[in-house]
């Protein structure tokens, strides 16, 4: 067992892995925001590599993916792409879930990087984890309305016990790793500064979607041997119209999917 691996089996998460320097960070956050002055604000849009080549190319960054491969094994998949953006001085926070929840898959081979596109801290919202809680497996998550909850059902898990939760500060160009079963949460941004992440969402090629057929990811490791989900279009070149209607489907089908299995 590789020591990531070790390290992600006991706590459940790793942090921080740096996987490009502060400076390239800051060229893909310009990127990004000169993106934004033509679409709008990009926070929490699913399946953004398939719209946004600079997506694409960090989630397919060598040192990332090794550090997937370390617990994932050598076959993998991208399954979404999403970035997080809470503004300065907002409400905006994330209560405490598990990202598998309702997801849809057939089995727990799932880890998640967040990437750091500007400072993370506790002052700019940075994410808490519960060291361990993974092991517990799915714990009860009730839908809540809170309109500055970024999850699409407000799901909370309630009883965390936030003085035994540790913080993931990350400089640009950082990343950390979690499980997919791990309790974690975040609160409002109070800095004067955007916080920005990206997060990609790796899962093994043998998992496969119980709600439907049409979900889809794209291999970025190893061999495909399963063929479990339809291939996504990476995007390719300068932003386009029609790579963000096609987005927008993806997105579309994967909310219908958080729908299905909340009933």
């Amino acid at each position: 067992m590789s020591d990531l691996n070790q390290r992600v089996d006991v706590d459940g998460y790793v942090s921080p892995i740096r996987i490009m320097s502060k400076e390239t960070a800051y060229t893909y956050r310009d990127t990004m925001e000169a993106v934004e002055e033509k679409v709008g604000n990009l926070h929490f849009r699913f399946k953004i590599h398939t719209a946004l080549p600079m997506a694409y190319e960090i989630a397919n960054n060598e040192k990332l993916l090794d550090a997937v491969v370390a617990v994932l094994g050598p076959n993998i998949l991208l399954y979404n792409a999403t970035y997080l953006i809470k503004e300065p001085h907002t409400t905006t926070h994330v209560s405490w879930h598990q990202d598998l929840t309702y997801w849809g898959f057939s089995d727990d081979k799932v880890l998640t990087a967040w990437v750091a596109l500007s400072e993370v801290n506790e002052e700019s919202g940075c994410m808490y984890v519960l060291p361990g809680s993974h092991k517990n497996g799915e714990q009860h998550h009730q839908t809540t309305e809170d309109d500055s909850n970024i999850l699409y059902l407000g799901q909370t898990v309630h009883g965390v016990d936030n003085e035994l939760s540790k913080a993931l500060i990350l400089k640009p160009g950082e990343m950390s790793l979690h499980n997919g079963w791990i309790l974690h949460t975040s609160h409002s941004n109070t800095s004067d500064d955007r916080r920005i992440g990206l997060t990609l969402n790796y899962i093994s090629t043998d998992m496969r979607q119980t709600e439907n057929d049409e979900d889809t990811a794209i291999l970025v490791r190893g061999v495909d041997e399963y063929k479990h989900f339809k291939p996504d279009t990476p995007a390719i070149g300068e932003f386009t119209q029609e790579a963000w209607i096609s987005r927008q489907k993806h997105e579309d089908r994967m909310l219908n999917t958080y729908n299905q299995t909340k009933s």
